[in-house]
């Protein structure tokens, strides 16, 4: 049973007549527990009484650990962590910028939903709404953490919902920087070359992500999609994001003197839909064919020495063929560089990806197709009981060709690289 013990003041070195009560009470391993700071004896005995029957229960925390701080704990939490390296990067990023500052030198116990919240709407102020949620989801999950290393016996923050965000900050592209029109992308590509421009195209007429198309190997290209159909078997091409191969990322890692260098590997798909094969429209499995007839790298789209592109040097090539540049006369090591008018500033390769999910909507792809080859989790129960038919994909791929088409008509093209 827990007792009080009596804990004289001490003024310049001398015992005063002055007292608070320590609680005293029986640890796990038999030991003595103790907590001071109470102002009365039955205090300090109803909080030991208490220690005592959370140990009997088995639901103790001990008050050392929930008074550990929150920075400390976040490097344990982050140690424990095996998420994907791109994860851990981002997850890095929001807690060096916006969460340690503030939070560094709080106690686990005294993290409280107000203080969090006013923080946030306060965060709000300088930075995007979705960067403000993703650090509250990430001090979420630290604190979940917490409950379950038993360092608190309840998250303060699980279920709270953020009100009275300002007006976000973050400015949005309208609709018509986010979707580019198909003779936009054929511009971009012929301008690019028939090495980077196929790059673009792909994109644009597939809808894979960055790391899929920098990732996606020869042997996962153009392979072939079989489905019984209508008594016979429907075919058509396909790029494979293949779970074993997995994708490129590319992120920082800490060396153990906390120093960041940036590294770039094959990691699995970010989740269980991404792995996935995408059909490819025919005019487009004709390109990349011819591509790989002539391509001597095991990686589809790298630089033309073959190797992986890193974003920093993509950017380099997009953004002045997007953009547009200024004319470069001849120069002692530098090449003349003719002046390009620009075709669709800002566009991105995320840009690209939403044209196509956009197109992929003005062609009335059924929903269920469209998911899968973006690699999206189809909502609700109707993602167990749909699945794609042979029909669908047909009318997705003459759908895609012919807007391929129709663009090259409108452009008075016969091919978008010029032999």
């Amino acid at each position: 049973m827990a007792y009080a013990e009596r804990v004289y003041k001490v003024r310049n070195g001398k015992k005063t007549k002055q007292f608070t009560w320590r609680s005293c009470y029986k640890l796990p391993s038999g030991g003595k527990g103790t907590e001071p700071g109470f102002p009365t004896k039955k205090l300090a005995e109803d909080w030991g009484n208490q220690q005592e029957a959370a140990i009997r229960d088995g639901r103790w925390v001990d008050p050392d650990l929930s008074r550990k701080k929150f920075g400390d704990f976040t490097r344990e939490w982050m140690a424990a962590q095996r998420p994907r390296g791109r994860t851990t990067m981002n997850r890095w990023e929001r807690l060096e910028t916006h969460i340690l500052p503030r939070w560094q030198d709080t106690a686990l116990i005294a993290v409280t939903w107000f203080d969090v919240e006013a923080w946030a709407r306060d965060l709000a102020l300088r930075v995007a709404r979705s960067t403000v949620r993703d650090c509250v989801q990430l001090m979420s999950r630290m604190m979940n953490g917490a409950v379950d290393a038993r360092r608190l016996t309840v998250n303060p923050l699980a279920g709270r919902r953020l009100t009275g965000l300002p007006a976000d900050t973050a400015k949005k592209k309208a609709d018509e920087d986010q979707v580019a029109e198909p003779e936009i992308v054929l511009q971009l590509g012929r301008r690019l070359g028939p090495v980077y421009g196929l790059h673009v195209i792909t994109a644009a007429w597939t809808g894979l992500r960055w790391e899929e198309l920098v990732g996606l190997h020869r042997r996962n290209t153009l392979l072939e999609r079989r489905q019984k159909h209508d008594g016979g078997v429907f075919t058509c091409p396909v790029v494979r994001v293949d779970e074993d191969d997995g994708v490129l990322a590319e992120y920082y890692v800490r060396d153990e003197e906390g120093k960041r260098r940036c590294h770039r590997a094959l990691e699995p798909p970010k989740n269980e839909k991404s792995a996935r094969d995408v059909d490819v429209p025919p005019f487009l499995a004709e390109l990349l064919e011819k591509h790989l007839a002539s391509w001597p790298h095991e990686f589809v789209f790298t630089t033309k020495s073959g190797k992986w592109w890193w974003r920093s040097y993509w950017h380099e090539v997009l953004r002045p063929a997007a953009d547009g540049r200024d004319a470069r006369p001849k120069a002692r090591g530098t090449a003349v560089k003719e002046a390009w008018e620009p075709i669709m500033p800002g566009i991105t390769m995320r840009d690209l990806r939403h044209t196509h999910d956009s197109w992929q909507e003005q062609i009335d792809v059924s929903p269920v197709l469209g998911y899968e080859q973006m690699g999206h989790k189809y909502p609700g129960i109707k993602g167990t009981y749909r699945h794609p038919t042979p029909p669908m994909r047909r009318e997705r791929l003459e759908g895609l060709q012919g807007i391929f088409e129709r663009a090259m008509s409108n452009l008075g093209w016969h091919a978008i690289w010029e032999s």
